[in-house]
């Protein structure tokens, strides 16, 4: 590869122009004193398929704006490969997600500092989430703000079906929650999302769309990382590929690791960090043994049931369907109203499996669309789905190097339901979706199962159908955690352990997986790292209302 023998210097150099990317750039260059470099592997987040949130359809299945990973052969999944959609955009997977805003259980984070990670604990958090959160539809409190970059909003044309799944959940002893990010998260509810007026809201809009005409950064696109460059324990900066050249950028202060939770582990690896056995196994000189690197995978597993019934407020390809999204699009377009700001899973629930749980260990997600593979696949007709994932799986996978390529995936191995444990809650939380979906609110609306579907009571059938259905509903974390123990790959200041000049920034800092979708955990790790970074002091800590554990019953 031809090289640009031309350094370029800046104090803080950022890899990754995803969710935490993106968070560090706008944030970092408000000092007008220091210079701020973001790059990223993928292109402008100037598209229809981004702004429109029902987009989505056009990117989480295929490779636009989407590395579109795969997974080595799951064991547990009967042998089958899995599906790992991330953003390859300016943005990154906030770009190409469904958009939903849950921060998680504060519980979640309590257990975050009992593991070692001090200043992780929820009440120390929460100052974060509100600094990023610019909530418009709901008012100021001590749960939530209106006047942060990140606009939050409810659902702006939410379908009126979804009120089946919601009776529903009331019907089998579910308490309704009006506010997953409040006092309770327990309950079956409508979810917010990332949205304003009808348009998605990722993080380049929420913080480099105001900054991009700081004169003191300069954003990057079509950088391919190549590794970090190092002398002696310093991380320096990184070498990129750029127009299929050669660049060096130097970092006078720090280098900001934000490629996620598989990119970040990777580019470590490449870069000589990380496991010895396995970098000598590919012939990459070791420069600084880390043991942790890449170790800790954790993701939720999703299992879908599906329903044909013919609905045009659910998705499908008929020749009513198609008229009615033809009208609905002239409705976006002039409204921003509709079905085209859908995010598919307007409604979902947070329960537990069994009685006296702190917490909910399950998580719904209810479709207006029927979904198989990804949405690789098209289903005949019309129809709605209820997902389910087990919020904390037990289950620990890796993400390692096929080859010293810096073009090649990573080695992205889940485990999925190596762990027993995990079994056991896919299997309950199957028969607590037939439960639902065979409650009198869906009485009239059964409509005909995607595929054969065993009887609740066939433990051996139920585990069959998990196995052959099951994969990821996208939230890779854990594999640059932090902590205080030797497989700690990053202190509690997000710098990576016996080095200097180097953070990781992105959801693979994070120990345990929280009970919820871990964009918006994302952003709050980001803005705690702006505070970390410049040496600034953090809020005081929120004491915020939170209900006592358990859901109440709805007689």
């Amino acid at each position: 590869m031809p090289e640009n023998n031309k350094e370029e210097h800046f104090d803080y150099v950022i890899v990754g122009g995803g969710t935490a990317g993106c968070t560090l750039a706008g944030r970092l260059s408000e000092d007008p004193r220091v210079t701020v470099a973001l790059l990223e592997a993928g292109g402008s987040d100037a598209s229809g398929w981004v702004t429109v949130p029902m987009g989505l359809i056009g990117t989480v299945p295929t490779r636009r704006m989407n590395w579109a990973f795969e997974t080595e052969p799951q064991p547990g999944l009967g042998g089958r490969r899995g599906y790992q959609p991330r953003g390859r955009v300016l943005g990154g997977s906030s770009s190409i997600n469904a958009m939903i805003y849950v921060r998680g259980h504060p519980a979640d984070y309590d257990e975050w500092a009992a593991l070692g990670c001090t200043g992780w604990s929820w009440q120390e958090v929460l100052p974060y989430f509100l600094r990023s959160e610019g909530n418009t539809s709901l008012p100021a409190s001590a749960l939530h703000a209106t006047d942060g970059p990140l606009k939050v909003s409810d659902i702006r044309s939410p379908a009126a079906f979804n009120q089946r799944f919601l009776e529903a959940g009331v019907q089998c002893g579910y308490a309704l929650n009006p506010d997953f990010n409040g006092e309770r998260q327990e309950g079956v509810g409508w979810f917010q999302v990332t949205q304003d007026g009808g348009e998605r809201w990722n993080a380049q809009r929420a913080y480099l769309t105001p900054a991009r005409n700081r004169p003191n950064l300069r954003v990057i696109t079509g950088a391919h990382a190549l590794g970090l460059r190092m002398e002696g324990r310093r991380v320096t900066g990184v070498d990129v590929a750029v127009d299929g050249q050669r660049r060096s950028l130097t970092a006078r202060a720090e280098t900001l690791l934000c490629a996620g939770a598989f990119g970040s582990p990777q580019l470590l690896m490449l870069s000589g960090i990380g496991p010895v056995n396995e970098l000598q196994a590919l012939g990459i000189a070791v420069r600084h043994a880390l043991p942790g690197v890449g170790r800790n995978l954790q993701d939720h597993l999703d299992c879908v049931l599906s329903r044909r019934w013919f609905d045009l407020e659910l998705f499908g390809r008929t020749p009513q369907g198609l008229v009615s999204l033809f009208r609905h699009w002239g409705r976006w377009r002039r409204q921003r109203e509709g079905c085209f700001s859908t995010n598919f899973n307007e409604a979902g629930a947070f329960l537990c499996s069994r009685p006296g749980l702190p917490r909910p260990d399950i998580g719904l997600h209810f479709s207006r669309a029927q979904v198989q593979d990804h949405g690789r696949r098209q289903m005949p007709g019309h129809g709605y789905g209820l997902h389910a994932c087990v919020l904390r799986p037990a289950s620990r996978g890796t993400v390692g190097l096929h080859s010293a390529d810096p073009h090649a995936p990573p080695r992205i191995d889940p485990a999925f339901l190596s762990d027993p444990q995990d079994m056991a809650a896919m299997v309950e939380a199957y028969r607590m979706c037939r439960r639902i979906l065979g409650a009198p609110a869906f009485a009239d609306v059964r409509g005909i199962p995607g595929r054969a579907e065993p009887d609740p009571a066939d433990r051996m059938g139920v585990e069959a159908y998990i196995r052959a259905t099951a994969d990821t509903i996208y939230h890779p974390v854990g594999t640059c955690r932090m902590g205080q123990d030797d497989q700690a790959v990053t202190d509690p200041e997000l710098r990576v352990r016996g080095l200097d000049g180097l953070r990781v920034v992105d959801a693979s800092v994070m120990p345990r997986l929280i009970g919820g979708n871990t964009n918006a955990p994302t952003y709050m790790l980001a803005e705690k790292a702006v505070d970390l970074i410049r040496g600034r002091a953090a809020p005081a800590a929120v004491a915020a209302p939170v209900a006592e554990p358990g859901v109440p019953t709805v007689a």
